[in-house]
């Protein structure tokens, strides 16, 4: 059902325009022409087919979240109802809907989008890519949500035997994005973007000094970060898509 997945970086007006700019240097990518009134943008790579989206919210923290693009729409959307989704909201191009666990996310009619776009390998000589989607659940609902994500999906599970903490959903290509479930404690359903990179330390060093700040080092692991508008993103030691 999936044909390709989008990350969306929501963030309130105030802060858009130095949040594009921050995450169109942290990626290599060129910012597109604006859309919808002024509210879209997209974050073009240098090569492939984009698959991070820039939106102009008009309240709440800066956040992310994640869109699916399909062939049939209103099929998918009734598939996605009978596995325990609710529409929040329904336009002709883009379906909202809430997920059991509480994630909002959108489906849209897929635009023929096929290649993925490779990493970049940066002045430092460390190689990044953003290709991960974290879905951050709360533990509570937690396993219905891995098994509601697994069949909107139908990608290979990875449970990640050697942690209670994470579970992984990867996608065939050349879908750029894979899944990343995530058992938190507290708080509300939530999407955060990660980047897979060679050299974690040199690619925080990178962020850091285009604006980002650390919050947590996990060493040989990933260390988490917020973006100049205070959303949090990850840097994770994984081999980078080329």
């Amino acid at each position: 059902m999936v044909r390709w997945v989008t990350g969306f970086l929501d963030t309130p007006g105030a802060g858009a325009v130095v949040a594009e700019r921050f995450w169109a240097a942290v990626t290599g990518a060129a910012v597109s022409a604006r859309r919808g009134g002024g509210r879209f943008a997209t974050l073009v790579p240098g090569g492939g087919d984009a698959c991070l989206r820039v939106q102009v919210v008009g309240d709440g923290p800066a956040r992310a979240h994640l869109d699916l693009h399909v062939v049939d729409l209103s099929g998918a959307v009734a598939r996605l109802r009978g596995l325990g989704a609710v529409v929040v909201r329904a336009d002709d191009d883009v379906v909202v809907l809430r997920s059991p666990a509480g994630l909002v996310f959108c489906v849209v009619g897929w635009g023929g989008e096929r290649v993925a776009p490779g990493a970049v390998r940066w002045p430092g000589g460390q190689v990044s890519v953003a290709d991960q989607l974290c879905l951050d659940i709360p533990a509570g609902g937690y396993a219905a949500e891995v098994g509601f994500w697994r069949a909107v999906t139908g990608w290979a599970h990875d449970p990640m035997p050697d942690s209670v903490e994470f579970e992984r959903l990867l996608p065939a290509a050349p879908v750029p994005m894979r899944l990343l479930l995530q058992r938190v404690e507290d708080g509300a359903a939530g999407v955060h973007v990660d980047l897979a990179c060679s050299d974690v330390a040199a690619e925080v060093a990178r962020h850091e000094a285009l604006g980002a700040t650390v919050v947590r080092r996990v060493p040989g692991q990933w260390t988490t970060l917020r973006d100049p508008v205070g959303r949090a993103y990850c840097v994770t030691a994984r081999a980078p898509r080329r």
